[in-house]
């Protein structure tokens, strides 16, 4: 079996060895742009074509509601086109800059991936880990979710334990980092929620509640400070909360007490661009129900 290329997080992950390539060339980029850019117009006309027919058999004006309605609707498909040919300019330079110049290296990840990270980040558009972090392609197998929480191994299987198990058992990431950050909306949620809301009504609540015991310390150590610095507080407490989980997983904690696995906490605070970093040690934490973190490592960036 062939061993993968070893991984690292050089300043230049993407140096370049191969400029030259023939795949997707001008004619087929020539036939993307023709159709990318005017199919959603030729749709809006499409769509419009009988109403030309129908505007003869109603009252008086009905004709030039029509045509401002058929205007509307050219309008918003231009709009969209807009909204495309921003994300096709971006893709295009995407691959003229760093597709084209390191086509090896995308060679190579298209027959495997090593990454050495595992990465469980929020959703929130504002704290994508590859903008902030700098992960390039093959680097960090990522799931995203509300809260960036880590439900327990008894809780049942979920988007988030699924992308764990392929992480630590087929790719053999070297690495979890659990990433919160500042002004989360989902620990928000959380905080606000009442002791007694059993009724849970919504897909949030039902999925927050994963860091209820994360609210509970939170709210003992923050009960004198305002809601807001509470949050804050809880943002921090869940990731914590969410290392200790990643423990409950049987397969986990076998590797990192084997030395094989290293788990941390990440905190982004985009308030400030800071960031702090820690790692789980796991000789000193204690995995007794409601127990505590013992951490290491501990790095601050700013």
């Amino acid at each position: 079996m062939a061993v993968p290329a070893p991984f690292s997080l050089s300043s230049d992950p993407f140096a370049s060895k191969s400029a030259t390539s023939t795949i997707l060339g001008p004619a087929v980029l020539k036939i993307g742009n023709f159709e990318q850019t005017h199919f959603g117009l030729f749709t809006a006309l499409r769509r419009n074509q009988g109403f030309t027919l129908k505007a003869s058999m109603g009252p008086a004006g009905f004709t030039e509601k029509l045509n401002n309605n058929r205007l509307k609707t050219l309008a918003d498909a231009e709009d969209g086109c807009d909204i495309f040919n921003d994300l096709k300019d971006r893709f295009l330079s995407f691959k003229k800059n760093k597709y084209m110049k390191n086509i090896e290296q995308f060679e190579n990840l298209a027959k495997v991936q090593t990454p050495k990270f595992m990465v469980i980040a929020c959703a929130d558009s504002r704290v994508c880990p590859s903008n902030v972090l700098g992960f390039q392609p093959g680097e960090a197998f990522m799931i995203r979710n509300v809260a960036n929480l880590v439900p327990t191994f008894e809780s049942g299987p979920s988007e988030t334990n699924a992308a764990l198990e392929f992480a630590v058992n087929s790719l053999l990431v070297e690495n979890i980092l659990v990433i919160g950050h500042s002004c989360c909306g989902g620990i928000r949620a959380l905080m606000g929620m009442q002791d007694d809301d059993v009724e849970r009504s919504s897909f949030i609540k039902s999925w927050v509640i994963v860091g209820k015991n994360a609210r509970k310390k939170a709210k003992a150590a923050a009960s004198n400070f305002s809601f807001d610095e509470q949050c804050k507080h809880c943002e921090k407490e869940s990731i914590n909360h969410s290392l200790l989980n990643l423990l409950t997983y049987p397969w986990i904690e076998e590797k990192v007490a084997n030395g094989e696995l290293s788990i941390h906490g990440g905190y982004y605070d985009f308030t400030d661009c800071s960031f702090e970093k820690w790692t789980l040690d796991y000789r000193g934490t204690k995995l007794e129900e409601n127990g505590s973190i013992a951490t290491k490592n501990k790095i601050f960036w700013c």
